[in-house]
């Protein structure tokens, strides 16, 4: 393993056994039998409750392994990779609750929170209404202020594990005037409440994610008391928005390992398949379709991996970087399972047979574009950040440390309280493409040199038209063209973190230029990848299938059979 990979990861992936293996209860058949019942794969949990998968959530001060944003996306990766229900009902749920103790508590609250999820409890992140969905400062929940104590009322619906969790992060309503400071984040130990005054709503069915235990609780002026807030009264939203910083980046980069099985599962379909006369794969269109999906997945994977560090690097300018990851990683995914699935053909959704998982991961995987937080939500914050980000940084800003893009270099600690919800006009990543281009070059690297000379210039004009948006043009009634300069700004940027990665590895494969020219063709035009980037990237698919390794930046060693049981 490299310090981009802990070794603990290969402990779990032991843990939890060959996937191929029939008779494996966290195996594949296991995991499908678990989503036709429409439950948790109850094995798979008590294998994550072996490993303690929630130490994996808890910062090192309060006991925990929570030290490297990068070190919990990859272990989750693995996790994802056998089942998305588990990845998200079992950990990821938990995960986002944590999060915002450890940005707004005090002491005693996360000291609390780490000793439930250290004791294998779930904690749950109860924000969502039905009714106002992404728009958080629309929460009716209130919490009335009663002498020493709160009193809690309202519905929270849609909640994962919100029936099950010893304890509940709660969005409530503190001030019934509008504005910034109306809403507080309330910590509430539902083992410490009286009996009655909760009522458990009916858990709510999905056609995806099937085994997630999705329900609602409505609380009925339920006392708890004044020192449940976390941080000041009125601080809700900004914490919430702080921790959506760390959430909305390592989530999405977790759900890459879905892609990561859905893609293997198609090579094993299309090597074994006879069409025409010969194996499936051999046919230029599998082959070219197969070398972009493996292009996208590692697109995806760079500007994961520089978003996740920027956490901890940059942490100033997460705010933007952030909405970057969560609205093109959880795009780039959705439409890579598409592909495949037309690969695939009538194969795609057979609930039996030698590729039923992929079924289960194309409808698990389809909340990444709206949970959590969704990407149209996304693209709104980014809209009034762009107009200071093109004056401040985009000509002549500050480029970006060196050890953002050096995957296995070791990082500070996360620094909760340098999180903002603004950047200033800070944008060190956009910044880095000038200061890349002006460093060495070698001749093998003169089309890429070419490609992001382009992208310079197109940076330049992305920032005089955001420069000059109008204010009327930096919220939610943005016209569509608006909205466009997001979504440009997005793909450029992605296209940074993947030079950024070439240029600072050290594995021969990513250092090869061929998957960032695949990476910058298939964000400019929806044609076939030139020949010999798309020989590259096939053939680099077919020797990681063989060998048994993951087909994301780290390529790392994956459990089979035949090391199962030698």
């Amino acid at each position: 393993m490299t310090p981009l990979v802990p070794e603990r990861t290969a402990a779990l992936d032991r843990l939890l056994g060959d996937p191929a293996d029939p008779a494996n209860p966290v195996g594949i058949r296991a995991v499908l039998d678990a989503d036709e019942r429409g439950e948790m794969p109850a094995a798979g949990e008590h294998a994550l409750d072996a490993y303690g998968l929630n130490a994996e959530f808890v910062p090192p001060e309060y006991g925990g392994r929570f030290a490297r944003a990068d070190h919990v996306v990859e272990v989750m990766r693995t996790v994802y990779r056998r089942d998305p229900v588990l990845g998200l009902g079992y950990g990821a749920s938990s995960f986002i609750a944590g999060v915002n103790v450890w940005t707004a508590g005090d002491t005693g609250q996360a000291a609390r929170v780490a000793d439930l999820l250290l004791g294998g409890h779930k904690v749950a992140v109860a924000f969502h209404e039905l009714a106002h969905g992404n728009d958080m400062a629309g929460t009716e929940f209130t919490a009335a202020a009663d002498d020493d104590h709160l009193r809690l009322s309202g519905r929270k619906e849609v909640v994962t594990n919100i029936s099950r969790a010893q304890a509940l992060v709660v969005l409530a309503r503190t001030d019934r005037r509008p504005g910034p400071r109306s809403h507080s984040l309330v910590l509430v130990d539902r083992t410490a409440l009286p009996g009655g005054g909760i009522r458990d709503l009916p858990r709510f069915g999905t056609s995806g994610m099937r085994g997630l235990q999705l329900g609602g609780l409505e609380f009925d002026a339920v006392r708890v008391p004044r020192s449940a807030v976390l941080g000041p009264v009125g601080s809700g939203l900004e914490t919430a928005l702080k921790a959506l910083q760390i959430t909305r980046t390592t989530l999405p980069a977790m759900a890459s390992g879905v892609l990561d099985t859905a893609l293997r599962t198609a090579v094993d379909h299309l090597s074994s398949r006879t069409l025409y006369g010969g194996a499936a794969i051999d046919i230029p269109h599998v082959r070219s379709v197969l070398a972009g999906v493996l292009a996208d997945l590692l697109r995806a994977e760079a500007v994961g991996a520089v978003g996740t560090r920027a956490l901890h690097l940059v942490p100033r300018s997460a705010s933007v970087y952030s909405a970057v990851v969560k609205y093109t990683v959880s795009k780039l995914l959705l439409d890579a399972v598409d592909r495949i699935a037309e690969l695939l053909g009538a194969h795609f959704y057979l609930r039996e047979g030698p590729s039923a998982i992929f079924q289960k991961l194309l409808r698990d995987l389809a909340p990444v574009g709206f949970g959590h937080i969704a990407r149209a939500a996304c693209q709104m914050s980014l809209l009034p950040q762009l107009p200071l980000l093109a004056r401040r940084s985009w000509a002549d800003g500050a480029p970006a440390p060196d050890a953002l893009f050096a995957l296995d270099a070791e990082l500070p600690a996360l620094r909760y309280d340098r999180l903002a919800l603004h950047a200033g006009g800070h944008d060190p990543l956009a910044a880095s493409l000038a200061a890349a281009l002006d460093g060495p070059w070698d001749g093998s690297g003169r089309p890429l040199r070419a490609a992001f000379e382009a992208d310079l210039a197109e940076l330049g004009g992305l920032a005089r038209a955001c420069a000059a948006l109008p204010v009327t043009e930096w919220g939610v009634d943005a016209s569509p063209a608006t909205y466009d300069l997001a979504d440009r700004y997005s793909t450029l940027l992605t296209r940074i973190c993947c030079l950024q990665v070439q240029r600072h590895t050290t594995d021969p494969f990513l250092a090869d230029p061929a998957w960032v020219l695949a990476a910058v063709h298939r964000t400019r035009r929806p044609s076939p990848l030139p020949g010999p980037v798309e020989d590259a990237l096939f053939g680099e698919l077919l020797a990681r299938h063989r060998d048994h390794r993951s087909f994301g930046l780290a390529a790392r060693p994956l459990l089979h059979r035949e090391e199962n049981t030698r």
